[in-house]
């Protein structure tokens, strides 16, 4: 009978098997103990017993910090937005998107603005004038510039990569992950977007520390169920003009003497972004139609 038990990360699920590492960084395959009721997910903390040839027994699921659900991942920290300077241009109506839900799960957000060696589109000027007061880097993945500042970001954490497809997320493991291969595609000149090249959600580990995933889907995101005057609390941007609103209600859309609305119209806030914050808005209004 095996007494041993170790706690451990899982790394991935691939047909039925568990691929789980330990503080000691072996990875065991392992097999899932019948008892276990829970939907076991990528990034679980776990308790196994290890057999011979690093194969092993999943016993217990331990407590969960969070969990995504699309991607379907577990326990994590920080989430990695990747843009690109140019090709494809980047996505303001999707970063604006994820920096909301990043916020709403209680995750920290860093905008990862790779592909800095070619030169920079107009929307990427955009980002680094207003979107610098969020945690932002740099970085080339085929030059290798701020590799090693992303290492320490993500030291101890486990992060996720999200953003549009072309952006660089792919080869951003393969700088990040020594000996890694992702599979990588050039951004199709037709649609000016990259095709996703990852199908399974899978954690690597980092020999700094820390764990990174790359996390197919994470570009298409549903609005959660909240109420329509929660969606302002999670633009920190807004927050110190709100006390400026003439009713404690107010929305930051048709009303009058609006904090956030003067603060657009003194180029305080961006006003792409206070476009991108209605359009959810209206998106949030029409769900909770839905909801009655």
């Amino acid at each position: 009978m095996h007494s041993i038990q170790l706690e451990g990360l899982i790394l991935k699920k691939y047909s039925g098997f568990y691929y789980v590492q330990t503080p000691d960084k072996k990875i065991y395959e392992c097999k899932l103990r019948g008892k276990i009721k829970k939907h076991v997910l990528t990034g679980d903390k776990v308790i196994i017993t290890p057999l011979q040839e690093q194969k092993g027994i999943l016993e217990n699921v331990l407590e969960r910090d969070n969990e995504l659900y699309r991607p379907k991942i577990a326990n994590v920290s920080i989430v990695l937005i990747v843009m690109a300077h140019d090709k494809p241009a980047p996505n303001l109506v999707l970063l604006d998107r994820l920096l909301f839900l990043v916020k709403y799960n209680n995750l920290i957000p860093y905008i990862i603005m790779n592909k800095c060696d070619l030169t920079m589109d107009k929307k990427a000027k955009e980002i680094y004038d207003y979107y610098s007061k969020f945690n932002i880097l740099s970085t080339s993945a085929i030059n290798n510039i701020g590799i090693e500042q992303l290492k320490e970001v993500v030291k101890d954490q486990i992060a996720v990569l999200a953003g549009p497809s072309g952006a660089g997320k792919s080869s951003l493991l393969n700088a990040i992950i020594e000996g890694l291969e992702v599979k990588t595609q050039e951004v199709s000149k037709k649609i000016g977007r990259g095709k996703h090249t990852t199908r399974h959600v899978e954690l690597y580990s980092i020999k700094s520390g820390g764990w990174i995933a790359d996390t197919p889907g994470f570009s298409v995101l549903d609005m959660p169920k909240i109420k329509r005057e929660q969606l302002a609390l999670y633009f920190p941007d807004f927050q110190k003009y709100i006390d400026n609103c003439k009713f404690n209600n107010c929305l930051h859309a048709k009303e009058k003497e609006c904090g956030v609305k003067q603060a657009v119209e003194r180029n305080l806030i961006s006003s792409i972004r206070y476009d991108n914050y209605i359009a959810m808005l209206e998106e949030v209004i029409e769900n909770e139609r839905c909801y009655k």
